[in-house]
């Protein structure tokens, strides 16, 4: 009877416990559960689907790890959304700061000062967006992801790369300049209401 009721995970409470409790059907189930959503966050910061899977791999050994600790289950997925993006910009620091730090980036006219860019964003589907930014250089593509997509702030950012914090606006102005020529190629302007 115990065993049967082990098995039975109704509610994402049910399957959190039995995560907890190192229940490795729980485990699969809770790491397909989430595969789609967490994954759009590793793609949005990987060069490629290989980073992105790893990624999303480092990110469920470190949830699995601390799943434990986490004592609001109502919570649990924007928790475990903060730690793909800190894996995210680990795995970043890793393995691709040193190579983007060898390559010059571009450097676009900062001709684009206004805010735009959100009016110019809430015209497109989130795939679109999401495939003109992972086309930006890498340093562009973390700053506008996590500014523009995830909402820190220049201060966080520059905290979470290592970098200042006016490295960060500029980098996010010049990123969103190309992102904006690019928008613009699909006859979005910025100056069109929505």
């Amino acid at each position: 009877m115990k065993a049967s009721a082990k098995r039975n995970y109704r509610t994402l409470t049910d399957l959190v416990k039995a995560c907890q409790n190192y229940d490795p059907r729980a485990q699969t189930l809770f790491y397909n559960r989430f595969r789609s959503e967490l994954m759009r966050i590793c793609v949005r910061f990987a060069r490629t689907r290989m980073e992105a899977e790893d990624i999303y791999q480092e990110s469920f050994v470190k949830i699995f790890r601390h799943i434990h600790s986490v004592q609001n289950i109502e919570s649990i997925e924007s928790w475990m959304r903060s730690v793909v993006t800190r894996t995210a910009i680990n795995y970043y620091h890793r393995t691709t700061k040193k190579e983007v730090q060898n390559h010059s980036m571009d450097m676009a006219p900062m001709d684009f000062e206004s805010n735009d860019h959100v009016t110019m964003v809430d015209r497109l589907s989130i795939g679109t967006i999401n495939d003109m930014i992972a086309q930006l250089p890498e340093g562009y593509k973390r700053i506008v992801n996590l500014h523009i997509i995830d909402g820190y702030s220049h201060i966080e950012i520059a905290e979470a790369l290592s970098i200042t914090d006016s490295t960060s606006r500029s980098q996010l102005l010049r990123g969103r300049n190309l992102l904006m020529k690019k928008l613009k190629k699909y006859g979005i302007t910025g100056y069109e209401m929505p």
